[in-house]
């Protein structure tokens, strides 16, 4: 990353496709130093700093996988039925201690130890109980039913790499090796604030052409998704001394700072200005709407992102930009992929070529498929249509409008974060 590319990007070189943008900000990213040791419950979202090895054999026996008969499939006649005698019970956590000798069965429940001299399952609902017997029907298979020691995980095989993110059944899966603290990268530190003389905070009233800062919220929710540590610093005017005395402040203390305006070409928009001065930034026009200015780089080690100033702007290049950034620093591997879908469009979008664009839409069920519903008007300051949304709708550069009734991509919000 050169510190006079954004000077040329803004001297006339073609703005960069989403693509080019993703492949540039992934390359400038590796996972944050530091790791600490938390209890199992306090590890929900966390990413795991080393693999995690089983401690033993999962399952540790060779256990029944249904509820039934344990026997030896040896004492089983190839044609007709065969009558054994029932000489115990075995239940998960209550074994049975004998031996299954010839001719002999024990009856057992799901997740029970299997008896020792047993090789075979029978399921309840194939045998009859006939007083001490059973009465087993012919077609049954050697080894069937029984689920192996070590089947799910061996003792010492990695359970859950290093670089996973950890969910609901990955807790479950460390609880069930017995371990109760597992080490994990520590909280990604993100500052975020908004700038313009615009902008006012809520809980204060409004000036003349002020509106309220939504974007810090914006913000503010998809990062505490993330579980990262938040350093919010509020709104800061549109002068340059004061946005250089934040942004130093936030390179001191954070791994990332996002803010948000400042970024365009005004007269007031003195960001990009400030990244030039301060550190060694990219400043990018990408082929997206919304959101086409945005600025990439860093200040120190602390990586930056200039978003847009209007809110569906901000949620479209956070999306399509920083997460995957945010997850990459984290130390996720590999990045979640997030297929696009496709569906029939119900209304018209009108489209120009040249811009990747992201039609704000709703997925609903509808007839004998699914079918994509654009949510009202689409301009970036629109942030009602997100709301509405669940997905958007990706318009490839090359399109041009879309006709009701087309097929085409969409990209669910659900996993993204």
């Amino acid at each position: 990353m050169q510190a006079n590319s954004a000077a040329a990007q803004s001297s006339g070189r073609p703005s960069l496709s989403v693509d080019e943008a993703q492949k540039a900000i992934l390359e400038a990213v590796s996972p944050i130093d530091g790791w600490i040791k938390v209890p199992v419950r306090d590890a929900l979202g966390r990413v795991l700093a080393e693999d995690l090895v089983a401690p033993f054999n999962v399952p540790a026996h060779d256990n029944s996988a249904m509820d039934g008969y344990a026997l030896r499939a040896m004492d089983l006649a190839a044609q007709g039925d065969s009558r054994l005698a029932v000489v115990g019970s075995a239940f998960a956590g209550v074994p049975f201690s004998g031996l299954v000798g010839k001719g002999q069965a024990v009856r057992i429940m799901t997740g029970a130890v299997l008896p020792r001299g047993a090789d075979c399952i029978v399921v309840q609902e194939l045998a009859r109980a006939e007083g001490a017997e059973v009465i087993i029907p012919p077609g049954q298979r050697l080894g069937q039913n029984i689920r192996r020691a070590g089947e799910d995980l061996a003792q010492g095989a990695v359970a859950l790499p290093l670089g996973k993110r950890l969910g609901a059944a990955e807790l479950g899966l460390i609880a069930s090796l017995g371990i109760a603290e597992v080490k994990v990268y520590r909280r990604l530190r993100v500052a975020f604030f908004s700038t313009g003389d615009e902008i006012a905070s809520i809980g204060s009233p409004l000036a003349p052409g002020q509106i309220y800062d939504s974007n810090r919220y914006i913000l503010f929710g998809v990062l505490r998704q993330l579980d990262c540590e938040l350093l919010d610093m509020g709104v800061i005017p549109d002068q340059p001394a004061a946005l250089e005395g934040a942004l130093l402040d936030a390179a001191a203390s954070a791994d990332v700072i996002l803010t948000s305006g400042g970024v365009s070409v005004g007269e007031a928009d003195f960001i990009k200005a400030l990244l030039l001065k301060l550190g060694d930034v990219a400043f990018w026009k990408i082929n997206i709407k919304p959101g086409r200015p945005m600025a990439f780089g860093k200040i120190g080690n602390t990586l930056l992102f200039g978003l847009p100033g209007n809110p569906v702007a901000v949620m479209v290049t956070y999306y399509q930009f920083v997460l995957d950034a945010l997850l990459a620093l984290m130390g996720v591997t590999p990045l979640p992929e997030r297929p696009l879908l496709e569906a029939e469009c119900t209304g018209r979008i009108r489209k120009l070529p040249g811009r990747r664009e992201f039609i704000r839409a709703s997925l609903q069920r509808g007839g004998e498929g699914w079918k994509v519903v654009p949510t009202g008007a689409q301009g970036s300051g629109v942030l009602r249509s997100m709301s509405e949304a669940n997905c958007f709708i990706v318009l490839p550069e090359a399109s041009a409008d879309i006709e009701a009734g087309a097929v085409v991509k969409v990209q669910l919000f659900e996993g993204f974060a």
